[in-house]
C-alpha cells in the first residue's frame, strides 16, 4: 500500500489536532522510511520480479526488522514514547504509536503472504495486490477519506497553507499513478535510493501544518 498510508497520516489529525501533520506522516510511513536504509545496507532484501503481483514487481524477500508485526509494534512504542518525552501529551503519543502500527495492518491487507508476524516466523498477507482495480479502489478511498478528515479538521492560515497542502496531494496522486503505470525499477538498489526520497515528504508535512490551524475546540 502507498497512498493509503498517507491517508492514515492525514486522518489521524482529527484524533490528535496538536500533533503536526509532519509527525503523523512520519509515523504512518515510519517503517517504509526505515526500509530503504536497511535495503541499501544489505540488512533486508528485495528483488525485482515482474508479475510477482498485479500491482508491484517487487518481491519482498526478507524484511523482518521493518515489516514484522512484532517489530512494527516495537517501532510504534518507540516513536510514541519519543513523542511523549518531547511533547508530554499522552493522547498524541498514543495516536503516533497507533499510526506506526497501522502500517502493518494495511500492508497485511495488500501484500501476498510475505509479512512475518515475528522475525523468522510465519508470514501472512491477504493479497489485495493481486487485483489492480480492487487495490486502486481501496487505497484511493482511504486516501480521500483521510484528506477529507484533515481538510475538515484544519483551515489554511494563508495561501501557503492552501497550496502547500494541495501540491502534496497532487504529488502523491501522480506518484501513485506513476508507480502503477511505470516500468519495473532497474535494480533493488535503485528502489532503495528512490525510497530514501520519501523522507522529503516529512518536512513537507511540517511546512503544511505551520500554515494551517485546527478548527477543533
Amino acid at each position: 500500500m502507498f497512498i493509503g498510508h498517507f491517508g492514515i497520516g492525514f486522518g489521524a489529525k482529527a484524533a490528535a489536532p496538536r500533533v503536526s501533520l509532519g509527525t503523523l506522516l512520519l509515523a504512518a510511513q515510519f517503517v517504509d522510511l526505515l526500509w530503504p536504509i536497511f535495503v541499501l545496507l544489505g540488512i533486508e532484501t528485495v528483488r525485482i520480479d515482474p508479475g510477482n503481483t498485479a500491482v508491484t514487481p517487487l518481491d519482498f524477500v526478507s524484511y523482518p526488522l521493518t515489516h514484522s508485526l512484532l517489530t512494527g509494534v516495537g517501532w510504534g512504542v518507540l516513536l510514541g514514547c519519543a513523542y511523549f518525552v518531547h511533547r508530554r501529551w499522552l493522547r498524541g503519543a498514543v495516536v503516533v504509536a497507533a499510526a506506526v502500527v497501522s502500517h502493518w495492518c494495511l500492508d497485511w491487507v495488500t501484500h501476498r503472504p510475505d509479512l512475518p508476524l515475528v522475525p523468522g516466523g510465519s508470514k501472512v498477507g491477504l493479497g489485495l495486490w493481486n487485483s489492480v482495480p480492487a487495490t486502486v479502489t481501496i487505497e484511493s478511498l482511504i486516501f480521500v477519506a483521510g484528506v477529507t478528515v484533515y481538510l475538515t479538521s484544519t483551515r489554511a492560515r494563508d495561501r501557503a497553507g492552501h497550496w502547500a497542502l494541495w501540491s502534496l496531494i497532487a504529488f502523491l496522486a501522480s506518484a501513485y499513478v506513476g508507480n502503477l503505470a511505470g516500468p519495473p525499477p532497474p535494480s533493488a538498489r535503485a528502489v532503495g535510493w528512490v525510497g530514501l526520497a520519501m523522507w522529503l515528504l516529512v518536512p513537507w508535512g511540517y511546512w503544511i501544518d505551520r500554515h494551517r490551524e485546527s478548527v477543533q475546540h
